[in-house]
């Protein structure tokens, strides 16, 4: 039996189809495989999201009541604040009028300084002129 080239070349293309056909059926299965394999991740990640989603759910309206409860007591607190922040000005006023009287004394203790200094002056000289007389 001799071949012709047609023929040659007929056998050597169809074994090249079935090489080819061999290879696709394996892609074909890894295929198969990876698909099954992702399809059964995504039902656990699906049911995975859903617990964390109802977790996440129940923390949201524990963080809620939680919130309400820190706004009622800051409510609460607000006048303290209030008497605070009104005493602290309260100190600062007499913080000022202190000073004010400070500097007054300051200045009224100066004359009065002066005036004393002044006054055993005329003191002195007056006992010293007096004593002058005496004798």
């Amino acid at each position: 039996m001799t071949f012709t080239f047609g023929q040659l070349a007929g056998l050597i293309a169809a074994l090249a189809f079935l090489l080819l056909v061999i290879f696709l059926c394996a892609v074909l299965v890894k295929t198969v495989k990876i698909i099954r394999e992702t399809q059964q991740s995504i039902k656990s990640l699906t049911s995975n999201v859903d617990s964390i989603s109802h977790e996440v759910e129940a923390l949201l309206a524990k963080s809620n009541d939680l919130l309400n409860d820190v706004n009622g007591k800051v409510k609460t607190i607000d006048p303290l604040f209030q008497t605070v922040a009104d005493l602290s000005e309260s100190v600062s006023d007499l913080n000022d009028a202190g000073r004010s009287l400070a500097t007054k004394m300051t200045s009224s203790s100066k004359k009065v300084g002066k005036t004393a200094v002044a006054w055993n002056l005329a003191k002195h000289f007056y006992q010293k002129h007096n004593a002058k007389k005496k004798y």
